[in-house]
């Protein structure tokens, strides 16, 4: 019964860094410049999961997370000629490249990560009702 608590937990952790990114790219959807402070539009991230290789005594593993990889999307570039970020010579003078960042998407992406945390809530949940009936059986 552990081993159902550990695979819920690992969900949770990954769900919740999933989150994170998701709030990552909402709060960057008008940055126009990298962490150097360079004018290069903020690229949105998402989150690579996978099975955890560590498989357990009934071919139960869990999930982990692979990494947090770039969306190598093109920017979208609107005409702003007085920002202080627009491009100042060649074919996009005077546009100013924004991340292309899709709210809905990530509003969507939010809500599947949240209904899956809870998810696991539930089944952790669960796995302790069961573990109290195994315990109050055997006492």
């Amino acid at each position: 019964m552990f081993a159902a608590l550990d695979i819920s937990a690992s969900a949770l952790v990954a769900q919740r860094l999933r989150l994170t990114t998701i709030s990552g790219n909402l709060a960057n959807m008008m940055t126009t410049r990298n962490e150097l402070g360079e004018p290069e539009p903020y690229q949105p991230r998402f989150v690579v999961f996978q099975v955890d290789p560590s498989v357990g005594a009934f071919g139960a593993s869990g999930v982990r997370v692979a990494g947090i990889e770039r969306d190598p999307v093109e920017p979208i570039y609107k005409y702003e000629p007085n920002h202080p970020d627009a491009i100042k010579t060649g074919p996009y003078a005077g546009f100013v490249a924004y991340p292309n960042i899709n709210m809905m998407t990530e509003f969507t992406d939010a809500l599947l990560a949240a209904r899956a945390y809870e998810a696991n809530l539930g089944a952790i949940e669960i796995t302790k009702d069961m573990t109290q009936q195994t315990l109050r059986i055997l006492a």
